[in-house]
């Protein structure tokens, strides 16, 4: 968790400078949030990340220009009863594990995903949102999500080396469509597949989020670059706590190395079947 401390001071800096993001105000239970690059534990445990990161090192020198994915909402309930939890699902370029032994890291990310949170009377909440670090989570108030929901999110330069991004955001079930084109100086070091419990911003300070119990979390389609992703065994990622215990774990990729799932609270995650 050697990132956790250096993560906490800027965050708090830049909540107070730009004001909150959507969530405070419309969900109030809830509160500021943001999706910060990766806090390793080792080359492959994080203290906020679970899922699959790729890396210029780690896949010979290719630097990424473009990331998607499809994947299914998962559906939020409770963990610890009276508790406030949070989760995100999203995909990025930059914030990731440069080398396969992440010993270097990239401290750029531009992402968007969709927002699984439980309030402290177990009532969930669901969204749908995009960032770039390190200007806090922008809500795409016009969405409205829920579980089950298959969305696809993508993050494409328009131009590689223009540094101008376009994120797009569709929830698939409800026909649904987000664009937003941002200038935005990646090291387009990384590219990832995250379920994370985000860092929220409270009166004692900035924190890595408790995660709440999640059911039918499912990735598919992943891929970088405009081609298929070919994801690795060696390039998952799992959400421990400090004492080393399990989060959320991913499976192994499904049988066109393009998808996977991730199970909350459990030291074994299934793969999907197929695509």
């Amino acid at each position: 968790m050697r990132h956790a401390a250096v993560l906490a001071a800027p965050l708090l800096a830049t909540s107070s400078l730009i004001g909150l993001p959507a969530h405070a105000s419309a969900q109030p239970h809830i509160l500021p949030e943001f999706h910060p690059p990766i806090a390793t534990i080792d080359a492959s445990h994080s203290s906020n990340w679970s899922g699959y990161n790729q890396g210029f090192l780690e896949k010979n020198d290719t630097l990424f220009h473009s990331v998607s994915a499809t994947w299914t909402v998962p559906t939020a309930t409770a963990h610890t009863k009276g508790e406030a939890e949070y989760s995100s699902s999203w995909v990025g370029i930059g914030g990731g594990c440069v080398d396969a032994g992440c010993s270097v890291t990239d401290p750029t990310l531009i992402q968007a995903g969709t927002e699984q949170d439980v309030g402290p009377n177990g009532v969930a909440s669901y969204s749908a949102w995009w960032e770039i670090v390190p200007v806090p989570s922008t809500t795409i108030s016009s969405f409205t999500v829920h579980p089950g929901d298959q969305m696809s999110v993508s993050v494409s330069e328009i131009v590689p080396g223009s540094e101008l991004w376009t994120i797009l955001v569709k929830d698939v079930t409800s026909g649904q469509t987000f664009s937003q084109t941002v200038p935005y100086p990646s090291t387009h070091l990384t590219a990832e597949w995250v379920e994370e419990a985000p860092t929220v911003v409270g009166t004692s300070g900035a924190g890595v989020a408790p995660m709440p119990n999640l059911s039918g979390a499912s990735f598919d389609h992943a891929a970088t670059n405009g081609a298929p992703a070919g994801l690795s065994p060696s390039e998952q990622i799992q959400l421990v706590n400090s004492s080393g215990t399990r989060l959320a774990t991913p499976s192994a990729p499904d049988p066109d190395s393009d998808g996977f799932n991730d199970c909350t609270y459990t030291t074994t995650c299934t793969a999907p079947s197929g695509s």
